[in-house]
C-alpha cells in the first residue's frame, strides 16, 4: 500500500481511511487511536473536494443522476470519519478529542459552506430542480431533489457574494459556540462532588442508593458516600433524601450549573448562539429564527407551535395546580411547615404517591433487572415486527460495558447492527439518545443495512447486586429503543432520507408510542421476575402501575410545556437580545409555573438540546408527537396491543419510509386520518 502523506502525516495504516474488516464492516474501535482523526479528516475533506469537483466540471447536461444522485453519494469517506468522532464525543469523550473537536470543527463548518455556497455546483443543481415538474421522479426521488435544493438555498446558496462570506463567518461562529455550550455543561457537571462522612445524613436513601454512592467514594480512594450531579445520584436524592438541606444543596448545586461565572459559565454564549441564529435567519430572509426552521416541520409556523402550547396549557394548568394542592396538603399534614419548594416536590410525590397508589420505585426495581428488561424490550419487538437481537461479541465497542448485537429479520436475514451503551460515565454527556453510526442506504439492488446505537444513563450495578432500573428508566429505554427501531427497520434508496432523517416533530412518534407498552401486564408478563426469586411481577402489582399511570401527569406536561416556551420565546426574538439570561428563562416560563420560582436556579445554562443539540425552536416536537403517538396507539388498543397487522402497518407506513415523504401523509397512511389532541387528553385523564 502507498503511503499518503498529509501535513506531515503518514496515512498508511490509518483504520479511519482503509475498509473495515470487521462484522458487518463496523467500525474498528479497537484499532482507532487519538492521533488517527486529524489526519483521517483531513484526507477526508481533499477527498470530498474531488467528488464535488468532479460533479461540477461533469461536461454533460445537469441530470438527477449526475448531480443530485452524485451529491448525495459524496462525502462518505468524511462521514465515514466523523461517525464515531461525534458519536464518541457524547458517549466516551476526553480531553484530547474535545481538544480535537475545537480544532476540526471550524475546518469541517468552513467545508460544507464551501460546498453549498459553490456557485457552479448550485447552478447544476438548480438546473436539475427547474426542471423537476417534467422528470419522471419517484416520490422518494422528488424528496431527495427537493432537499438537496434547499440544502443550497436555506444555507446561503442564494446570497450575494459580499452576505456569502458573512454566512461563512456566522455558521463558523455558530459551530463554535454549540460545541462550547456542550463541553462547558459536561466539565461543570463532572467537576461537582459532596462526600458524606455521617450516613443518618442520607436517611431516606434506599439501600441501592446508599450502595452505588458508597461505590463512588471506593473508586475516588475516599471513604463514605461521595454524591455527584449525575441523575443516577441526582433523582434518588431528591425522590427520597430525608434531610431536606440535603436536598436543597443538591437541587441548587444542578439548577445553578454554568451560571456562577468562572470558565464554564454559558450565559453569554446563550446570548451569542441566540442572535447569531437570528442573524443567520435575518441574512435568509426571515424575521426570526423560528420562522426560519419551521417551514421544514409539520408544525409549519410559530402560531401553529404557539396553538399547541396553549391549548396544552389550557387544559392541563387546572389539574396541575390541583396536583400541586394534594402535595402541599400531604406536606402540611406530615409536618411540613414550609411551602413545598422544587427540592421538595419529588420527595412528598413519592410519599403521596406510595400513600395514594401503596406504589415506590422501591417496590418494582426488583422486577426490573436490566437483563431482564432488555429481553422485555428486545422481545416486544419480536412480537410486533418478528426481529430477533443477537449478541454479537466479535464486533469491536468503544467501551467495556457496550454491547454489540446482529439484528435478524422475520426471515432470518441480517438486518443491522444494535450497540447498547446503558450507564453513566465521565465521559459521558447527561441524558439518553439514539444516534447511528452507520445509516441505511441502497446501491444498485444492494441494501446496506445500518449500525444504530443506543445511549443512558441508567443505574449501574453493585457490588452485591445488579442493575436494577426504575420504571421510569424502563420507560427511557423503550423511548430510545423506539428511535432504534426507526433506524433499523427503514429501508430507503438514499442515505439522507433513511431512518430518522425526518421532520424533527416527527422523529419523536416512533419513540414516543413505544413508551405505551410500559405499562401494559401483556407485556410486563412477559420479563418482569424478581431478580432473586424469579416470580413472576404480581398482577395487583402492575394494576397499580397502571392506576399511578397519570399521577401528577399534568405538571409533568407543563414542564415540557415551559421548556418549549423558553425555546420559542429564544428564537423568535425578532431584535438582538442584550438582556438577562436568567430573565428572559424566567418571562417565557412565567405561563407555566406551579411551584414557587427560585429566583437564582435556571435550566438554560446547560440546556443541550436547544443550544448544543437539534432542538433549537423544536422542543414542542415531543408534545407535538405525543398527541401522535396517543392517536397512533389508540389503533393498537382498538385492535390489539401485540396486533401484527397494525405492526406491520406502522412498521411499513411509518418505520421504514424515513422522510421520504411529508411525515403527514404517511401518518394518515397508517392512521387514515389527521390526528387530534383528544387521544391524548383522555389517556391523560384530562377533562375533554
Amino acid at each position: 500500500m502507498t503511503a499518503i502523506t498529509v501535513t506531515g502525516t503518514i496515512l498508511a495504516g490509518n483504520p479511519l481511511l482503509e475498509t473495515y474488516k470487521t462484522p458487518h464492516q463496523t467500525i474498528p474501535f479497537d484499532k482507532i487511536k487519538i492521533e488517527h482523526y486529524m489526519p483521517a479528516f483531513e484526507e477526508a475533506m481533499k477527498v470530498n473536494n474531488k467528488e464535488i469537483q468532479a460533479i461540477i466540471d461533469n461536461k454533460q447536461t445537469p441530470t438527477f443522476e449526475n448531480t443530485i444522485v452524485a451529491l448525495e453519494k459524496s462525502g462518505s469517506l468524511l462521514n465515514k470519519v466523523a461517525s464515531p468522532f461525534f458519536n464518541l464525543m457524547s458517549a466516551e469523550t476526553s480531553d484530547e478529542l474535545q481538544d480535537i473537536a475545537m480544532k476540526v470543527q471550524p475546518q469541517i463548518t468552513e467545508h460544507y459552506n464551501a460546498i453549498r455556497l459553490n456557485e457552479k455546483l448550485f447552478a447544476r443543481v438548480k438546473a436539475v430542480y427547474d426542471t423537476k415538474d417534467k422528470l419522471k421522479l419517484t416520490p422518494e426521488q422528488k424528496m431527495l431533489l427537493k432537499n438537496t435544493y434547499e440544502g443550497f438555498a436555506d444555507n446561503g446558496a442564494n446570497l450575494s457574494e459580499k452576505d456569502k462570506e458573512t454566512y461563512r463567518a456566522l455558521s463558523t461562529e455558530m459551530s463554535m459556540l454549540t460545541l462550547n455550550f456542550g463541553q462547558n455543561a459536561l466539565k461543570e457537571t463532572n467537576k461537582w462532588n459532596l462526600l458524606i462522612t455521617n450516613k443518618a445524613l442520607l436517611s431516606g436513601l434506599p439501600q441501592d442508593v446508599l450502595d452505588m454512592l458508597a461505590l463512588n467514594a471506593k473508586k475516588a480512594g475516599k471513604e463514605g458516600w461521595l454524591l455527584d450531579l449525575k441523575a443516577t445520584t441526582y433523582g434518588p436524592v431528591m425522590k427520597y433524601a430525608d434531610n431536606r438541606d440535603l436536598r436543597r444543596e443538591l437541587y441548587m448545586a444542578y439548577a445553578t450549573r454554568c451560571m456562577q461565572g468562572g470558565e464554564f459559565d454559558n450565559q453569554e454564549i446563550i446570548r451569542k448562539i441566540a442572535n447569531t441564529r437570528l442573524k443567520i435567519a435575518n441574512l435568509l430572509g426571515y424575521k426570526s429564527y423560528a420562522d426560519y426552521v419551521l417551514v421544514k416541520r409539520m408544525a409549519e409556523n410559530k402560531d401553529n407551535v404557539y396553538k399547541l402550547l396553549n391549548q396544552l396549557l389550557d387544559a392541563y394548568k387546572p389539574a396541575a395546580l390541583k396536583e400541586y394542592a394534594d402535595v402541599q396538603a400531604y406536606a402540611d399534614k406530615n409536618g411540613a411547615y414550609f411551602k413545598v419548594q422544587s427540592w421538595d416536590w419529588s420527595y412528598y410525590s413519592e410519599k403521596l404517591k406510595a400513600e395514594k397508589f401503596d406504589l415506590t420505585d422501591e417496590m418494582l426495581k426488583p422486577y426490573f433487572e436490566l437483563e431482564n428488561v432488555k429481553k422485555g424490550v428486545f422481545g416486544l419487538a419480536t412480537k410486533l415486527y418478528g426481529i430477533k437481537f443477537v449478541k454479537n461479541p466479535s464486533i469491536p465497542v468503544y467501551h467495556p460495558e457496550v454491547e454489540a448485537f446482529d439484528v435478524i429479520d422475520e426471515k432470518g436475514k441480517f438486518l443491522a447492527v444494535l450497540y447498547t451503551d446503558f450507564h453513566p460515565r465521565d465521559g459521558k454527556r447527561a441524558g439518553a439518545w439514539m444516534n447511528d453510526f452507520k445509516a441505511q442506504s441502497m446501491d444498485g439492488k444492494t441494501d446496506s443495512r445500518p449500525h444504530i446505537t443506543i445511549v443512558m444513563n441508567f443505574t449501574r450495578p453493585t457490588e452485591s447486586k445488579p442493575a436494577l432500573l426504575t420504571f421510569d428508566e424502563v420507560t427511557t429505554f423503550l423511548h430510545e429503543f423506539g428511535h432504534s427501531l426507526h433506524g433499523m427497520l427503514t429501508k430507503c434508496t438514499y442515505e439522507s432520507l433513511s431512518g430518522t432523517s425526518v421532520y424533527r416533530d416527527f422523529v419523536e412518534l416512533p419513540s414516543q408510542v413505544m413508551e405505551n407498552w410500559a405499562s401494559e401486564k401483556a407485556f410486563l408478563d412477559g420479563f418482569a421476575v424478581h431478580y432473586k426469586t424469579g416470580e413472576k411481577i404480581p398482577a395487583e402489582l402492575v394494576k397499580k402501575i397502571k392506576d399511578a399511570e397519570n399521577f401528577n401527569v399534568a405538571n409533568f406536561c407543563l414542564r415540557q410545556l415551559s421548556f418549549g416556551l423558553f425555546d420559542m420565546a429564544w428564537h423568535t426574538i425578532e431584535t438582538p437580545y442584550t438582556g438577562e439570561v436568567i430573565k428572559m428563562e424566567k418571562e417565557s416560563m412565567a405561563p407555566t409555573q406551579i411551584l414557587p420560582v427560585i429566583t437564582d436556579a435556571a435550566t438554560g445554562p446547560t440546556f443541550s438540546h436547544i443550544f448544543s443539540g437539534g432542538y433549537a425552536a423544536g422542543y414542542y416536537s415531543y408534545k407535538w408527537a405525543e398527541v401522535l403517538d396517543a392517536d397512533a396507539y389508540s389503533v393498537f388498543v382498538k385492535n390489539g396491543i401485540f396486533d401484527k397487522k397494525t405492526a406491520a402497518s406502522f412498521r411499513e407506513n411509518i418505520l421504514m419510509k424515513g422522510g421520504t415523504e411529508h411525515p403527514m401523509t404517511l401518518y394518515k397512511r397508517f392512521r387514515g386520518q389527521e390526528p387530534t389532541i383528544d387521544a391524548l387528553l383522555k389517556r391523560n385523564g384530562i377533562a375533554l
